[in-house]
């Protein structure tokens, strides 16, 4: 239903196995959350008010800009400030995987400042919001320092483009040093029970161009979310607060009446829960695709936006469409839109976003006897968040639903809270599987209201 396999099952390996050798028999078969070990929720001993450690960082405007490292980038001073090609400092040859075809780029880039988040991190996770004009595309890059005091490499976080003619936009498989690795978008500790962690990182941004043009991408944000979420099973429910009774006009989109079309992006619409959900939020700030944007999508198809999402999310080495920076990136496409990925702490800080005005898009998965009124379980699965109801649940327009009336959902606050707040999970053969620790999508736009600007600043985004 929902795409591949989810980048961090493969996280989780060494404890399953780990879990395997200790757990008696009777843990092979999945079990509802209330006859599990006491211990399962051992790790969320953590009250759900005990705020775990994230980090997000950004770069944006020029003061932001003026403190990197520019080489052959400079900054433009316009509504929109951002960093572009002033002069190519260097060529590279690249090879794109995805179409064998090898292409000379002139290049320049840009290295942020180094960050030292308040907490060491066990993971990071990039996004960024750019223009990518024909002929153009960006690269982003973290490097960084362990608390042992060595360095990570340089690691590749994405090589991305809005549009597909001049590279497929692409993650990268098989990096790893022995005490970190790359999972398709995120940044990970391979083995967080040593104590081992990121203590600080720089991003760096190479822009590339054809050779002898002027043309240019620009960069207008790039940030990090760093976060150490204790392992978890179960989350206290928070207590509802003032996102109640508040709900959004956020459009409703199916995945589902997409099923078949365009198999090429990752099966078709069965497994197009992010970009749905991505253009739900897009529109109802009022944006999305123009008719010529739309001009190669099938004319019989009901809702071709969501089919334009999905080609333009469309990650090639991952072959999906749930990669969540280049779907903060879709967004950021669109005029005056600001895109990041981060992690939230509970529905409360949701509610404070609702009641300003801005959806949330959040990464969940769950066992089907996990969510009342799902119908489904899912190893991996975006919704978005657009209200709650006087007693405090959760008001959510579900991609997975059979037609576009069928999307608005109202599910249990607890059920929603621990799915989706969780690091650890059983999946269906009782195999412990990782979970997104409250990932979320937020989209808002360049210039907030007061109330926006107010609650993104509590919530250390902007």
């Amino acid at each position: 239903m929902t795409g591949p396999t989810p980048r961090r099952t493969v996280l989780t390996a060494a404890i399953a196995v780990a879990a395997a050798a200790a757990a008696p028999p009777a843990l092979a078969a999945a079990r509802p959350a209330e006859d599990r070990p006491a211990d399962d929720s051992s790790a969320a001993a953590a009250d759900a008010t005990d705020e775990a450690p994230v980090d997000y960082r950004s770069w944006a405007g020029c003061p932001e800009w003026l403190t990197g490292e520019a080489q052959g980038t400079r900054v433009v001073e316009a509504p929109r400030p951002g960093i572009v090609i002033g002069r190519a400092t260097g060529t590279t040859d690249y090879t794109d995987p995805h179409t064998r075809t090898t292409a000379t780029w002139e290049t320049a880039t840009w290295t942020s400042p180094l960050h030292t988040p308040p907490h060491p991190a066990s993971e990071l996770v990039a996004s960024w919001n750019a223009d990518t004009p024909a002929g153009t595309w960006i690269q982003t890059e973290v490097g960084g320092t362990y608390t042992d005091g060595t360095a990570t490499p340089w690691y590749v976080l994405g090589r991305w483009a809005a549009g597909d003619g001049d590279i497929k936009r692409t993650s990268v498989d098989d990096q790893s040093d022995g005490k970190s690795s790359i999972w398709t978008d995120t940044f990970s500790i391979d083995d967080t029970t040593t104590g081992l962690r990121l203590a600080s990182y720089r991003l760096r941004l190479t822009l590339h161009r054809r050779p002898g043009t002027r043309l240019t991408p620009t960069v207008w944000r790039i940030g990090a979310m760093a976060s150490d979420i204790p392992d978890r099973f179960t989350v206290p429910a928070s207590v509802p607060g003032e996102g109640r009774g508040c709900e959004l006009p956020v459009p409703r989109y199916s995945q589902e009446i997409h099923k078949g079309q365009y198999p090429e992006y990752d099966n078709g619409g069965e497994a197009w829960c992010s970009p749905t959900s991505s253009e739900m939020v897009i529109e109802y700030w009022g944006r999305g695709p123009t008719p010529q944007q739309l001009a190669w999508v099938d004319p019989s198809y009901v809702d071709p936006q969501v089919d334009h999402a999905a080609r333009h999310t469309y990650d090639y080495q991952y072959e999906g469409c749930g990669n969540w920076p280049f779907n903060a990136a879709y967004a950021a496409t669109y005029r005056d839109l600001n895109a990041v990925i981060t992690r939230l702490h509970t529905l409360n800080d949701a509610e404070r976003l609702i009641r300003a005005g801005i959806p949330v898009i959040t990464s969940q998965s769950f066992l089907a006897d996990e969510l009342d009124g799902a119908g489904y379980g899912t190893s991996g699965h975006l919704m978005c968040v657009i209200g709650f109801t006087e007693d405090g649940d959760v008001i959510a327009n579900d991609p997975a639903s059979a037609d576009d009336a069928a999307v608005r959902h109202v599910y249990k606050r607890s059920q929603f809270e621990t799915i989706w707040l969780r690091t650890k999970r059983y999946n269906d053969a009782g195999q412990i599987r990782s979970g997104t620790g409250g990932v979320c999508y937020l989209y808002w736009p360049l210039r907030p209201s007061p109330a926006q600007k107010r609650v993104l600043g509590e919530l250390g985004i902007l």
